[in-house]
């Protein structure tokens, strides 16, 4: 698997690339997925980030941000604190 594949109207993303980026196992990354530790968005571009997807991840106080084209394409990556909610 590529970093990001598209599966219809929806991405999928390799499991691997966010237990590297969050220092979890591949299992500690679904169970975390499950039960709601980690979080994700997805925004489309508009105007002249048309064709575009902001996909975000959350988890603790780290946030991992790929962009990405209509193919799945990686434009840009990075990976950033985030202030966690009390």
């Amino acid at each position: 698997m590529t970093v990001v594949e598209r599966s219809g109207g929806d991405f999928v993303v390799d499991v691997e690339v966010l237990a590297e980026t969050f220092g979890l196992s591949r299992d500690d990354v679904r169970q975390a997925m499950r039960d709601g530790a980690i979080t994700s968005r997805c925004e489309a571009g508009v105007a002249e980030d048309e064709g575009r997807w902001r996909l975000t991840f959350y988890h603790r106080d780290r946030a991992f941000r790929l962009v990405v084209d209509t193919a799945g394409t990686v434009l840009k990556r990075a990976s950033f604190p985030v202030q966690t909610r009390p």
